[in-house]
């Protein structure tokens, strides 16, 4: 790897660097491979849920557990990598490098995407579960190292212009993923077919399949390895701290199998004691911060939070949402079937693309005016490869037209951000909190289209939260992107805990409450990582709005 890539590794105050880094983009446009593989799977569960919750006669709670078993995986595979490091003394990222470490991690995915087939034929709940679970593991390894990866292929400034890149390609998987998902399950709107475990293996050896060829082109492809020669610093207090975690979501888990806890007040319980831990240790960490690691920097912290909750709203609008068309009289008066659901499903996660084609506009060098003009008409690209797609699955798309008004206000949104990453993170949390409000106090088309929307807003909030958070850390980037993949843990408690508030008398539409109360958490969080990097002497913000003159 070159010394200018090595020093990008640390992620400093940009100020610092004399010149411009320009981006690596061959090596920038082999890596956003792994990014397309992330959205096709996880938006695919978007289809699995309300299968296998009629399939298996779950509860909405229940259902839940799919998402939690994925994506609770990532939080237990950055863990054991955070942990064996401190016991080894030496970062084991740093040792195989990034681009290893992606391979590794696209053969676990190959491992439970193989597994999933004996799981449907012993026709076990349990079984897919833990299938799932392999697969998200191998993910975990990969964006633990795809996330530094992409930064550090440029200027450290403009990092979160490369992460808008890859979601843009993850979008694309996004957008694909439940529908086919939905052809292989349900057939299409106008061929529909009883869904079969043949159906399901079929896909997943197909996944699988994918999974190693991309894991043969990463093998050969000339990559930078992706390492740097800063010493290691163990951080055993964090690691304790993150153990403590684990042993808390266990007991919960425990707690709910063999007693009567309700659900919610087990999830909620969770959330709290996860806030209480974190600023806990942050308030020692500022006494001494011997043994912390990154954990002593405030703005990692904040960080970790944000990435919980943000990813646990996006993924919790999502998967209750398949369940939410099927009640009759919210979106009509049958209610639709999970064929016809996709149409929307597939919205949603389209929404996140279009948000993030547009975002990724910035990597590349436009004027200006030109730059202007493409963020009106990007958009609206994807909204028709959005509609190309399900007019190619035989969905009638007349139906989503109504939905360019909302894309016309996120195209503003943006570009009052001016891909600043605090501001355009604060300006759509307050367009998503207004979306939920009007989606939970609404039905029909209306209602749908406000939920939906909440793609629009988080599409590019993961890369403006991760540049924040990992803004000024030096040598703990590594450790800190650990950390911050660590806290995808959010998608596997906040989507339960809005199952089991709509599994209440409060029912799955209000408890749509669960997601405007979370993008108005994250506007909170944008203030405070703001306040923290000035404190510091970094203001990304103004960095991007220096390198655009």
């Amino acid at each position: 790897m070159s010394k200018q890539n090595e020093s990008v590794l640390n992620i400093k105050d940009s100020a610092s660097v004399s010149s411009k880094i320009a981006t690596n983009t061959g090596a920038l446009s082999v890596l956003v491979l792994v990014f397309f593989f992330w959205g096709f799977i996880a938006a695919s569960n978007s289809i699995l849920i309300p299968y296998c919750k009629e399939h298996f006669k779950l509860t909405q709670f229940q259902s839940q557990l799919i998402g939690s078993a994925f994506y609770g995986a990532y939080f237990a595979g950055a863990l054991v990598v955070f942990v064996i490091s401190n016991i080894l003394k030496k970062d084991i990222l740093n040792i195989i490098g990034y681009k290893k470490g992606i391979i590794y991690g696209l053969l676990i995915s190959v491992i439970g995407a193989l597994l999933i087939i004996p799981s449907t034929n012993a026709n076990s709940f349990n079984a897919i579960l833990i299938s799932q679970f392999i697969i998200a593991l191998g993910f975990s390894l990969q964006q633990t190292c795809a996330q530094p990866f992409a930064i550090s292929l440029g200027d450290p400034s403009t990092g979160a212009h490369r992460l808008n890149l890859g979601g843009g390609i993850n979008s694309f998987g996004t957008t694909i993923g439940p529908l086919i998902i939905s052809i292989f399950l349900f057939g299409s709107i106008s061929n529909p077919t009883e869904s079969s475990v043949s159906n399901i293996n079929n896909l997943y050896l197909i996944v699988a399949a994918f999974f190693t060829l991309v894991a043969i082109i990463f093998a050969v492809s000339k990559l930078p390895d992706g390492k740097n020669n800063e010493a290691f610093e163990q951080s055993k207090k964090a690691s304790g701290i993150l153990l403590l975690i684990t042993g808390i979501i266990v007991a919960a888990s425990l707690l709910g199998q063999f007693t009567a806890v309700p659900s919610y007040i087990l999830m909620i319980a969770i959330i709290v004691l996860l806030l209480i831990i974190l600023f806990q240790a942050n308030a020692q960490a500022k006494k001494n911060d011997t043994g912390w690691g990154a954990m002593k920097y405030p703005q990692v912290i904040y960080g970790m939070i944000a990435i919980f909750v943000y990813v646990g709203v996006e993924v919790t609008i999502d998967n209750n949402l398949g369940a939410l068309l099927k009640q009759p009289g919210y979106f009509n008066a049958t209610g639709l079937k999970e064929n016809e659901s996709s149409l929307f499903i597939s919205l949603y996660w389209g929404s996140l693309m279009i948000g993030r084609w547009t975002g990724a506009l910035s990597v590349f060098n436009l004027s200006k005016n030109t730059k202007m003009i493409a963020g009106v008409i990007v958009p609206f690209i994807a909204f028709g490869v959005i509609l190309g797609v399900n007019h190619l699955k035989g969905n009638d798309i007349s139906s989503l037209y109504a939905y360019s008004a909302w894309i016309v206000v996120a195209i503003i949104a943006l570009f009052i951000g001016q891909d600043k990453p605090f501001k355009t993170l604060l300006v759509l949390c307050i367009m998503a909190t207004i979306a939920m409000l009007i989606g939970v106090f609404t039905t029909g088309k209306m209602s749908v289209y406000a939920f939906v929307s909440g793609g629009l807003c988080c599409s590019v909030m993961w890369p403006c939260i991760f540049t924040l958070a990992i803004g000024g850390v030096g040598k703990y980037t590594g450790q800190a992107s650990a950390l911050l993949i660590m806290m995808i843990l959010g998608a596997a408690i906040i989507p339960p805990l809005q199952g089991a508030i709509g599994d209440t008398s409060l029912g799955l539409h209000q408890s749509y409450l669960i997601a405007a109360a979370c993008f108005l958490s994250l506007a909170f969080i944008a203030f405070k990582l703001k306040n923290i990097l000035q404190a510091q002497g970094l203001d990304f913000d103004k960095q991007v709005e220096n390198s655009s003159h």
